[in-house]
């Protein structure tokens, strides 16, 4: 941990925003909670947002476990800020029936969250898998929040719907916060995932930005290919979507909230096929205007190499470095906003 205890500073240096990680984007690391949150300290990472499976909770939750964590946390200077969920849509090909039902997996969420001390529950629908049948996952999606809303206002921990892995457009997620009431959902925004949605990131903080309740904060570089577009996902500062743009707007938006970090860097890009006949297929409402101003995003990016071949290394610590990298030069952009 040579490297992360080589981040710290002195906390009069520190900018007044945070900086935290969702913890998936580290877990190669199959650390406890509390080797995570030792980490935290020595790198200067002020919130995490941990899940079920870096808590270590399999099947019912300790009460009294998590309550240590939360002490041990406070105790190292790291805020819990947001917990972690999965899907909570029975139509999505991504919900997990076997854990109960999704009213019933939203209950222990909350649950949870609130021993730790966190202000919101992040969920999502499912993923581009879904699109086909939208429509009815929304529907499904919908009734369930609606069924929860008293247990949601009465545990004081509000959903945050994260704009996840090409399921949702920021104008359909702002439509259903409006329909179901943004006292019991919130967002938990993505600055990597529109882009694999046809969506320029800085159109999704616009329209979703005021309901953020979370984040998560990565970098992407795209560029124009035969097809559509090309993107990938990358260290803070790589890319060429105006990243310091965008966080600096965040944090204007949310002085209070920590930028969280779930970086995931790929090696090689990802394709989206914008010019098939097929396309726009599942697409029917998206305007114009926002596909336009995503391809002019991406003509103004240039291609990307693929990543270099380094050699072999922990994974862990090959997560945990790209991670450092990020935070280094996120302190550095705050420091001179």
């Amino acid at each position: 941990m040579a490297a992360g205890a080589a981040l710290g500073t002195a906390d009069a240096q520190r900018p007044a925003t945070k900086i935290g990680v969702e913890l998936g984007c580290i877990a190669a690391s199959r650390w406890t909670p509390y080797q995570y949150l030792d980490y935290f300290k020595k790198a200067g990472i002020e919130a995490a947002q941990f899940n079920e499976g870096t808590l270590g909770i399999k099947g019912e939750p300790d009460e009294g476990e998590l309550r240590k964590i939360r002490a041990y946390a406070e105790e190292r200077g790291v805020v819990l800020w947001a917990f972690s969920g999965a899907s909570i849509c029975p139509a999505s090909t991504g919900f997990n029936a076997r854990r109960g039902t999704a009213e019933q997996q939203i209950g222990q969420g909350l649950r949870i969250a609130k021993i730790l001390g966190a202000r919101s529950l992040r969920v999502v629908l499912g993923s581009f898998k879904d699109r086909p049948e939208i429509g009815r996952c929304l529907e499904s999606m919908t009734q369930v929040i609606r069924n929860v809303r008293p247990q949601v206002r009465d545990s004081g921990v509000k959903l945050a719907l994260e704009n996840h892995n090409a399921d949702l457009q920021a104008r359909e997620i702002k439509a259903l916060i409006e329909d179901v009431g943004s006292d019991t959902l919130g967002v938990c925004l993505d600055a990597g995932n529109p882009l694999a949605i046809m969506e320029d990131p800085h159109l999704t903080l616009e329209l979703l930005g005021p309901y953020a309740t979370t984040s998560h904060v990565r970098d992407t570089a795209v560029w124009r290919v035969p097809e559509g577009v090309a993107l990938r996902w990358v260290n803070m500062g790589e890319g060429n979507v105006d990243i310091d743009g965008w966080v600096k707007t965040f944090v204007k938006m949310h002085p209070e909230q920590p930028l969280t970090f779930e970086n995931l860097p790929m090696p090689k890009p990802r394709m989206v096929n914008v010019f098939g006949p097929d396309a726009l297929r599942y697409f029917p409402k998206m305007p114009a205007a926002d596909l336009a101003r995503y391809l002019a995003l991406a003509e103004r990016g240039k291609p990307m190499a693929d990543g270099a071949v380094t050699p072999p290394r922990d994974r862990g610590e090959q997560q945990r470095a790209d991670l450092e990298v990020c935070v280094r030069y996120t302190r550095k952009l705050l420091a001179g906003a």
